[in-house]
């Protein structure tokens, strides 16, 4: 069984998270094709190339433990006796990544029995890397090429707060919607909004430059699980609107249910 507190596997899918950065941003600089995936989603080259680059590598650590990625789908018949799989999404944010606007991700989860346990999110734009893993805590810091050693990496927390407290919001840039503002309305006391895209959100909550991110448009598991447990174990957590913890790998939709994401309350 792969360990998801190993150093050695912690530093090896920041490598690989890096370098996939920097294969999108070869492409950002000079940005040419872009088409519509089935869902009308946009898909561009870099999409293609950071997912193939992950792919191989992730089967380097281990061909026995298998991947779901936006861009490599696997059917519901396969893909539900998986115990431990590992779930990518090799570029989160393309609308972000295609009106240059430096907000998207890579990001790289490691699934163990429905929930994540190891997670990784690169920002390309801003060389900013994070990770989180289960009962290790969450981790941040700034490089643009591989990285030898996990010694440069600054522990993160989020903020603790009441819910009479002022929060800083994150609605997402491309995805937001009335529910969302009317969920804001009536559960926050006290607010500002920011726009964000991408996982980033996952992050700068897990850092503690916001509190809140309510999510009521559609997103899928990918695009969540590495934010998930860097959120988590900096102190946040992430439910859907029941209040019930979100769970991977289910049911045949890979869509996820609407959640909100949060710092400590105390």
């Amino acid at each position: 069984m792969i360990s998801s507190s190993s150093n050695i596997l912690i530093l090896s899918l920041n490598n690989i998270a890096i370098q996939a950065g920097k294969i999108i941003m070869r492409y950002y600089k000079n940005l040419q094709e872009v088409s519509l995936k089935d869902d009308q989603s946009p898909l561009t080259e870099a999409d293609l190339a950071s997912n193939s680059f992950i792919m191989k590598e992730l089967k380097n650590i281990d061909r026995s433990i298998p991947i779901l990625s936006e861009e490599t789908l696997v059917g519901w018949s396969e893909r539900k006796n998986w115990d431990t799989y590992w779930l990518v999404d090799p570029l989160d944010g393309t609308k972000e990544f295609i009106n240059r606007n430096g907000e998207f991700t890579v990001n790289i989860a490691l699934i163990e029995n429905n929930t994540p346990i190891l997670g990784v999110i690169y920002v390309p734009a801003l060389s900013v890397l994070y990770y989180g893993s289960k009962n290790n805590g969450s981790f941040k810091t700034t490089c643009d090429a591989k990285i030898d050693s996990l010694s440069n990496f600054i522990p993160i927390k989020t903020n603790e707060k009441k819910d009479s407290d002022h929060f800083q919001v994150f609605e997402s840039r491309s995805h937001s919607n009335q529910e969302f503002t009317s969920w804001v309305k009536n559960n926050v006391h006290s607010y500002d909004l920011i726009k964000r895209g991408s996982s980033i959100k996952f992050c700068e909550i897990a850092e503690g430059k916001a509190d809140l991110y309510p999510r009521f448009g559609p997103t899928s598991e990918w695009d969540i699980a590495a934010g998930h447990i860097i959120l988590t174990e900096a102190g946040g957590e992430i439910k859907n609107v029941n209040q019930n913890k979100l769970k991977y790998n289910l049911k045949e939709s890979l869509i996820n249910p609407h959640f909100i994401a949060s710092c400590k309350y105390i």
